[in-house]
C-alpha cells in the first residue's frame, strides 16, 4: 500500500530542534509550499494592515516581524540548496519563482494602508522603547522608504519592474558562473605534465579523473584543484591555460556570457537608487553600513593605496627578480606566473612550503582545533547529532552546548567540493535566533559551507594553511549566529551592517599564526607527532610574505565595486575595459587580454556585497584592532572573550555597530593594528 507524501513545509516540522526534514523534502514540494507561503503571508499583512485598533509598536512593527514564517522556512531551504546542493530542476524552479517571490514582497513594502501605520508608529516615536526595539522600529520603517512606499504610483510601478528583473538577472549571472565553472576541466594524460605536482595534488586529480571515468588526472576550476596547480605545475604552457580558463569565465560567446547581464545589473541598481532619491547606487547602499558615505569609502582604500602600495611593487618585483633568476634575464612575469614564482621565493626565504603543513592539517584534527578554540574562548562543545538530517552525505550536523550544558545551536558542516555546488565558501542560517513572546529563547540552526580538499583512496582530507584559514573564517560568522540572543529575527545574529559582518570572521583568522593554537591539534596524521616548533617558526616568519600585495589585490576588487555603483549616468562602457581602467590604480601585475574579472564577481553582481567590497579591508581594521586586545591580555583570556562575545556577537544588529565595538575595546579602532600586524611603516 502507497503512503501519502505529505508536504512537509506545510507543517511544523517534527525534526530534532525542528531542523529542516532533508529525508523528506522532494523537489515538487518546494513551489506549492512557496505559493502556500505567500498567501499565507499575505493574510498576516491584511491582519496587521487592516487591524481596526489605533498602530502601536506591538500591534504593528512586532507583528510585521513575526509574519512569514512557513515563506520564511521554505525559502530558505530553497535558496540555500540552490548554492549548496543544486540541479536543473531546482535552477529552472528559481527563474520561474524568483519574480514572483520579488513581486510578493513588492507588495508588502508598497502596501499603503501597512505603511501608513508603520509610519504612525515611526513618528510618534512611542515612549519607553529599549534601544533594541528602537532598532527595529528604525530598521522597519526604513525598509519601506527604501522600498519605495513613498513613491508616486508611476514610481512604485516602475520599481516592481526594476526589483523583478534585478532579481532574476542576479539568479542568471551567478547560475552561469555555476556552469562555466564545471563545464571547463584540463585532462592529463601524461605523467610528465604533473611535473612540479605534490602527491596530494596528483593523487586528487588522479581521484577526479576517476569520477568523470576517465584514465589520467583531471585539474578543475574549484579552488582545492586550481590553486595548488597554479602554485606548482612546472609547465608554463598549462598554468597559462588553467588562468586563461577560469579568468574567462562568462566571456564566451556562449549562453553563459555575462557581458549584457553585468551591464543590465549595473544599470537597473542605478535607476532603483536615483528613483528613490539618491544620486548613486553606493549613495543608497551606504546609508545602511558603517561607512556612511562614499567619501568614507574612498578615504579608506586610499590610505591603503598609500600605506600598503610601495611595499606591494617590491614584493612583485622580488618575484619578477626570482623569475629572471630562474628562466632568463628578460623573463616578463605573467599573472599565470606569479603563484609558481612566489612559492619558489618563499621557500628560498623561508624554506617554507604550504605542503609541509598538510601532514599535520587533517580535517577532523583541524575541526578539532577550531571547535577547541570555541570551548577554551567561550566554554561552548560540540556533539555531532545522527538524528538530525542532511541534504547530502557530506554535511555533519552537531548539537552546540553552552558553558552551562544549555542547547546554544544546531551547526551544520558541509566541507567539500562536488557537482551542483558553488566555488568559495560561505556561512548561511537555516533559523535565526529569536525570543518568543512568552519569554522562550528559540535557538539558531547555522551552516558552514565550504570547498576544503577532499579525501582520497590513500589519505584522509589534508588541508593546506590557506584552507584552515578559510575554516577559522567562516567559523567566526557561524559563531555570529550561534551566539545571537536578541528579541527580534530580524535583527539577530548576523543582520547587521555589511561592513561590520566580517569583523567576528576576520577575527578568528588571527589565530592561525598564533603557535599557542596551532600546538592544541597541529599533528602529523601518521605518526601522531606534533607540528615541529621550527615549522611553527617558519609559519609566523612568513605570515607577512606578499601581504602588501595581497591587499592591493583586495583594494582594487574595492575600488572596481565603488566604479560601477558611483555611475550616476547610464552604462554604457566596454566591460572589460570599463574593468581595467577602474582598477588601475591598485594594479600589480600586466592585464591580460580576454580575461575580465567583473563577469564572475559574484560578492558584487549576484550577492550582497554591491557597493559593499570594501567591507572586507573595513572590517580587517576593526579585527586587527580587536585582536590587538587579545594579544595584551592573552590570546585564550576568558574574559575579554566574554566581553567580545557579550558585547559583539550576541547583540546581532540591535544596536548601531560602532556603538557595540566601542563597548568592547573601550575605544574606536585605529588602523595602527593592521598596519603593525602587517610590517607595514608609514
Amino acid at each position: 500500500m502507497t503512503v501519502e507524501h505529505k508536504n512537509p513545509f506545510f507543517e511544523p516540522y517534527d525534526t530534532p530542534h525542528a531542523t529542516a526534514p532533508f529525508d523528506r523534502i522532494r523537489f515538487e514540494d518546494f513551489e506549492p509550499a512557496m505559493r502556500e507561503g505567500m498567501q499565507r503571508e499575505d493574510e498576516e499583512i491584511q491582519c496587521i494592515a487592516n487591524n481596526p485598533e489605533p498602530p502601536t509598536f506591538e500591534n504593528t512593527i512586532e507583528a510585521l516581524d513575526q509574519t512569514g514564517e512557513m515563506l520564511g522556512r521554505v525559502t530558505t531551504v530553497f535558496f540555500n540548496l540552490l548554492s549548496a546542493e543544486t540541479t536543473d530542476d531546482l535552477d529552472a524552479l528559481a527563474q520561474r519563482m524568483s519574480p514572483l517571490l520579488s513581486e510578493h514582497e513588492n507588495n508588502i513594502m508598497l502596501n499603503e494602508a501597512l505603511f501608513a501605520r508603520v509610519k504612525a508608529v515611526h513618528d510618534t516615536l512611542p515612549d519607553g522603547l529599549t534601544p533594541e526595539q528602537r532598532m527595529l522600529l528604525e530598521k522597519t520603517y526604513e525598509g519601506f522608504r527604501r522600498a519605495g512606499a513613498l513613491l508616486d504610483e508611476a514610481g512604485k510601478a516602475r520599481l516592481r519592474t526594476l526589483t523583478a528583473e534585478l532579481s532574476q538577472l542576479s539568479l542568471q549571472f551567478s547560475q552561469n558562473n555555476l556552469k562555466e565553472n564545471q563545464n571547463f576541466y584540463l585532462h592529463l594524460t601524461d605523467e610528465a605534465q604533473l611535473s612540479g605536482l605534490p602527491e596530494s595534488q596528483r593523487e586528487q586529480a588522479a581521484q577526479e579523473a576517476k569520477e568523470k571515468g576517465l584514465d589520467g588526472w583531471v585539474i578543475t576550476l574549484d579552488a582545492p584543484s586550481y590553486a595548488p596547480f597554479m602554485m606548482y605545475a612546472n609547465s608554463r604552457e598549462l598554468r597559462r591555460r588553467l588562468y586563461m580558463a577560469y579568468n574567462t569565465k562568462c566571456t564566451h560567446d556562449d549562453a553563459f556570457n555575462n557581458f549584457d547581464i553585468v551591464n543590465r545589473l549595473v544599470n537597473l541598481r542605478r535607476e532603483l537608487a536615483q528613483l528613490l532619491g539618491y544620486p548613486t547606487y553606493a549613495d543608497y547602499a551606504l546609508k545602511r553600513r558603517m561607512a556612511g558615505e562614499t567619501g568614507n569609502v574612498y578615504r579608506l582604500l586610499d590610505d591603503l593605496i598609500d600605506a600598503y602600495k610601495p611595499a606591494a611593487e617590491a614584493d612583485v618585483e622580488a618575484v619578477a627578480a626570482k623569475a629572471r633568476q630562474m628562466e632568463e634575464p628578460g623573463f616578463e612575469i605573467q599573472p599565470w606566473d606569479f603563484a609558481y614564482y612566489a612559492h619558489k621565493l618563499k621557500l628560498e626565504r623561508y624554506d617554507f612550503d604550504a605542503e609541509m603543513l598538510r601532514p599535520y592539517f587533517e580535517l577532523s584534527r583541524v575541526k578539532q582545533g577550531v571547535f577547541g578554540l570555541a570551548e577554551r574562548l567561550y566554554g561552548i562543545t560540540f556533539r555531532r547529532n545522527p538524528d538530525i538530517p542532511v541534504y547530502h552525505p557530506d554535511v555533519v550536523a552537531y548539537d552546540v552546548f553552552d558553558a552551562d550544558g544549555s542547547f546554544l545551536a544546531v551547526f551544520y558542516a558541509d566541507f567539500h567540493p562536488r557537482p551542483g555546488k558553488q566555488g568559495g565558501a560561505w556561512m548561511t542560517s537555516y533559523k535565526e535566533q529569536w525570543t518568543e513572546p512568552d519569554g522562550t529563547d528559540s535557538r539558531p540552526q547555522v551552516s558552514v559551507v565550504m570547498n576544503l580538499t577532499k579525501p582520497t583512496p590513500t589519505k584522509p582530507a589534508l588541508l593546506t594553511p590557506d584552507e584552515v584559514e578559510t575554516f577559522l573564517h567562516e567559523f567566526g560568522h557561524a559563531l555570529h549566529g550561534m551566539f545571537a540572543r536578541t528579541r527580534y529575527r530580524s535583527l539577530s545574529g548576523t543582520n547587521v551592517y555589511w561592513d561590520f559582518v566580517e569583523l567576528p570572521s576576520q577575527f578568528m583568522e588571527n589565530y592561525f599564526t598564533e603557535r599557542d593554537f596551532l600546538r592544541t591539534f597541529a599533528v602529523h596524521y601518521e605518526t601522531g607527532e606534533p607540528l615541529p616548533d621550527e615549522l611553527i617558526d617558519r609559519i609566523v616568519a612568513s605570515r607577512n610574505f606578499n601581504a602588501a600585495y595581497a591587499c592591493m589585490r583586495q583594494v582594487s576588487f574595492g575600488l572596481l565595486d565603488m566604479a560601477y555603483y558611483t555611475l550616476d549616468q547610464p552604462f554604457t562602457s566596454d566591460v572589460a575595459a570599463f574593468e581595467r581602467a577602474a582598477w588601475r590604480r591598485a594594479q600589480l601585475l600586466p592585464q591580460v587580454e580576454g580575461t575580465c574579472m567583473t563577469v564572475q564577481f559574484g560578492h558584487i553582481m549576484s550577492g550582497g556585497y554591491a557597493a559593499g567590497y570594501y567591507s572586507y579591508k573595513w572590517a580587517e581594521v576593526l579585527d586587527a584592532d580587536a585582536f590587538s586586545l587579545f594579544k595584551e591580555r592573552g590570546i585564550f583570556d576568558r574574559t575579554t572573550a566574554q566581553s567580545f562575545r557579550q558585547n559583539v556577537l550576541s547583540r546581532g544588529g540591535t544596536e548601531p555597530p560602532m556603538d557595540l565595538y566601542v563597548r568592547f575595546r573601550g575605544r574606536r579602532p585605529t588602523i595602527e593594528a593592521l598596519l603593525r600586524r602587517n610590517g607595514i611603516t608609514r
